[in-house]
């Protein structure tokens, strides 16, 4: 390939980082409280909440990502073609265009935010359960609210505890991104996939590659400084 065929596709590749980073971020800014509401709804006394939250992470974790992909955005279909479907909600998703490009969003990041929170559930839960139960006697006997414990005493140590694994999930969405090209959705490797024909090359794939790898080593550095800034708990 020519250095002015590469620089063409550095020029694609660039524009189309800003949907990989869309999904990244909001990825994110939706599944992080969510993963905190199911770990706390995990550890409700309440049986059947707990049961249930446990069969949702099972769910979510068991499965693959892809597969919940491909559930999502080909469900709706299916729905409205199912006989045991209220008519009211064929009435309501009738008017859905499954076509277009905010419909393929919205459901790809309904999938990612479902699956990640499960993950992060999981995280915060561990990181809430460390903390040892005197703490919560001591922050009541010194007349702090269950809610003023939580937040004020307890949450800071759990978000220390959990950075490590938090950063590996975070880093782990950078590359899972890519598994929206089987939506398909227009991002980095979508389109990648699309030049290698058109130039017979394998250098798209490559470069695609060398833009994941560029995010990858960003968060890790923002990791590590994270990670030293909350030191002072130690």
């Amino acid at each position: 390939m020519t250095s002015e065929q590469i620089m063409t596709l550095f020029g694609l590749m660039l524009e189309y980082t800003v949907p990989t980073l869309k999904i990244f971020a909001f990825t994110l800014l939706y599944s992080i409280p969510l993963g905190m509401v199911v770990a706390l709804l995990k550890m409700c006394r309440f049986k059947p909440v707990s049961w249930l939250t446990n069969i949702y992470i099972l769910i979510m974790r068991g499965t693959p990502l892809l597969l919940q992909l491909i559930v999502a955005q080909y469900s709706v279909p299916y729905i409205i073609r199912s006989d045991i479907c209220p008519q009211f909600l064929k009435d309501m998703l009738g008017g859905v265009d499954i076509r277009s490009d905010s419909y393929t969003f919205n459901m790809m990041l309904i999938a990612f935010v479902l699956n990640y929170a499960a993950y992060f559930a999981e995280i915060f839960r561990g990181g809430i359960e460390s903390i040892p139960k005197g703490q919560y006697e001591a922050a009541g006997a010194l007349g702090f609210s269950r809610l003023q414990t939580f937040f004020r005493i307890i949450l800071p140590q759990v978000i220390k505890r959990v950075v490590p694994a938090s950063s590996n999930e975070i880093i782990t969405l950078v590359k899972d991104t890519s598994l929206a090209s089987a939506i398909p959705y227009m991002e980095i490797m979508y389109i990648a996939k699309k030049q290698v024909p058109l130039y017979a090359s394998l250098l798209p794939l490559f470069m695609a590659g060398a833009f994941y790898f560029v995010f990858a080593t960003v968060l890790t550095a923002l990791f590590s400084f994270i990670e030293k800034k909350l030191d002072y708990y130690r």
